[in-house]
């Protein structure tokens, strides 16, 4: 089968398009014919190596002078073609979308997922649709799963493949919403319904006063951040940047004076990783099929053109969600 294959840190450059043995099922494991991979910051970081201080706190990702799995990509929508043994819930022919989580493997003809890993996708979307939805989905859905009707809710990178599903999210469950992004983003935001969006290029969303802070960009200092929430407020850190080349601490710079942070201080501040689960993507399914939630898909590219779309993801701040289709 082909897929996109790495043997060392670094840019795109070191992707390859390759031949590789395809996948067989283990016990617990289906076997997906992957249509459609979405793609993630977190591609771009583990393909880096970036930042430095990850190589040694995420060992179960990083190697040393590469990542442990050579195959990219996590997030996928597809077909079943077969099932290992144990497998009770799919049979081949599923349509089915989910999350490889840090095994990796997306960006390939097909992949072994863990069936806990996987679930039928929605039914009232494309592939290429599907496959943007888990991990963004998954991190908003997780992160705002407490967000009470008429709180305010400030999402800083609003435009982004976390942001367009938080917006969504916050105001399914009845949130006031404040979303954050650039000027050629303010028309996508407010059309997901944020009922205030703040061009981040001319004003300071910090000076309001919010219930919760969804940082998901790491472009403000800490001081500001929990200066705009208010008393009891809760501040949600959650990755952020873009790439520079390489860095020794990148986002993590801010989630860990956070972390610090969080023990002295009355407000919350909490970083937030999302967790990889089967009654999220049930969740997730559900709101969709409802109409409460639409993944927004920027661009896609073939199999063939992932390093592109990475680089496109990278370093051109798109916008919502980039697709590889296969």
């Amino acid at each position: 089968m082909k897929a996109i294959v790495q043997y060392r840190y670094g840019s795109t450059d070191v992707l390859r398009y390759e031949e590789v043995e395809q996948p067989v099922p283990a016990a617990g494991e289906v076997l997906v014919r992957v249509l459609a991979a979405g793609i993630n910051a977190y591609d771009w970081h583990v393909m880096r190596g970036d930042p430095y201080l990850a190589r040694l706190v995420a060992p179960q990702q990083f190697g040393f002078g590469g990542p442990k799995n050579r195959i990219r990509g996590r997030d996928f929508a597809g077909r079943v073609e077969a099932v290992g043994p144990a497998v009770t819930r799919f049979r081949p022919g599923d349509e089915v979308y989910g999350d490889l989580g840090e095994s990796d493997g997306a960006f390939a003809e097909f992949a072994c997922v863990p069936q806990d890993g996987v679930e039928l996708k929605p039914a009232n979307l494309t592939f290429a649709q599907a496959a943007a939805v888990p991990l963004a989905g998954a991190t908003a859905l997780q992160a705002l799963k407490d967000v009470a009707p008429g709180q305010h809710v400030a999402i800083n990178g609003a435009s982004g493949g976390v942001g367009t599903f938080a917006v969504q999210i916050a105001k399914a469950r009845g949130a006031e919403v404040t979303g954050v992004c650039s000027t050629r983003n303010v028309d996508l935001v407010r059309s997901l319904g944020a009922d205030h969006v703040v061009d981040y290029t001319s004003d300071d969303f910090t000076l309001g006063r919010y219930d919760l802070v969804f940082d998901l960009v790491g472009n403000r200092s800490l001081r500001a951040l929990r200066g705009a929430l208010k008393p009891s407020g809760t501040l949600l850190l959650a990755g952020g940047g873009v790439s520079n080349g390489g860095s020794v601490f990148g986002p993590m710079g801010l989630i860990i004076k956070g972390q610090v942070v969080s023990k002295f201080v009355r407000d919350r501040v909490v970083v937030f990783v999302a967790r990889q689960n089967r009654e999220t993507l049930v969740a997730l399914r559900e709101l969709i099929e409802s109409g409460q939630v639409e993944p927004v898909v920027d661009r896609t590219f073939p199999l063939s053109d992932t390093a592109e779309a990475i680089r496109y993801v990278e370093v051109e701040h798109a916008r919502a969600k980039v697709v590889v289709t296969v």
